[in-house]
């Protein structure tokens, strides 16, 4: 049985600590018990500030993991917290490589990103993981119809983990007004990871990640998100702020 995971707020947004998330989704998964996991970062959280609907689908998900430095560097340097960094598409990809070790064939499901990419993250992992065996897609670009195409195709096929690449909040709204069509699975938003995984996208350099310098990596591939990036200093004031009137940890 693994620890449960300590709960801390942040600006008024829940963010779990513990030492081995991927051990308690699998007791989960082998449980049957239907979880919403949300990777937090700090621009996140301040587009939850100006969106109450996100804001509500974070503080309802089960498991909400600290993807984004500013959000680690919060909990570490004024909560004093013992955490790590832990990357939404690195704990996919564990989770991915773990679930051989089931006792039952898993059903995965990739949805989001552009034509073509979702099902060339999917043929990445099947050929890292024969195991696997096939993983269904869906596009992320569809008209209506297709989205109730998509819906019942969920519904019949009731995959046990359900990763989507739509985007912020996108992602998370879709997988709140969703989730229970497939109510024993994991779902999870992946943002970009589907691009990494078809190859459309590097990665940042691990030497960057390590030293919380990845946003910088990610400005460079996309200039365009320097507005976005506006949202990591109105963090660390609004952070410091925070934890200067309220109690960060709940229990």
């Amino acid at each position: 049985m693994s620890e449960s995971p300590k709960q801390f707020l942040i600006l008024g947004l829940p963010v779990h600590v513990m030492n081995d998330y991927t051990c308690w989704l699998l007791e989960r998964l082998q449980a049957k018990i239907g979880t919403h996991v949300v990777t937090i970062n700090a621009e996140m959280t301040m587009q939850a500030e100006e969106d109450p609907s996100l804001a509500e689908v974070i503080k309802n998900a089960d498991l909400v993991i600290p993807d984004g430095s500013g959000v680690v560097l919060y909990l570490k340097w004024l909560l004093w917290q013992k955490v790590q960094r832990t990357p939404g598409i690195e704990l996919a990809q564990i989770l991915l490589q773990k679930l051989d070790k089931l006792d039952f064939n898993t059903k995965v499901f990739f949805y989001g990103g552009a034509p073509e990419v979702a099902s060339k993250a999917a043929k990445f992992w099947q050929t890292q993981i024969p195991s696997l065996g096939k993983i269904d897609c869906y596009c992320g670009y569809h008209s209506s119809q297709e989205e109730k195409e998509l819906q019942e195709k969920l519904i019949q096929i009731q995959p046990q983990v359900i990763f989507v690449g739509l985007g912020v909040p996108r992602q998370e709204l879709w997988i709140a007004q969703n989730r229970h069509l497939c109510p024993e699975a994991i779902w999870m938003g992946v943002g970009g990871s589907f691009d990494i995984w078809s190859g459309n996208k590097n990665r940042a350099p691990a030497w960057l990640g390590n030293n919380h310098l990845e946003w910088l990596y990610r400005l460079y591939q996309e200039p365009w998100r320097w507005r976005r990036m506006l949202a990591l200093p109105q963090f660390a004031i609004k952070s410091i702020i925070y934890s200067l009137t309220s109690i960060g940890a709940i229990g």
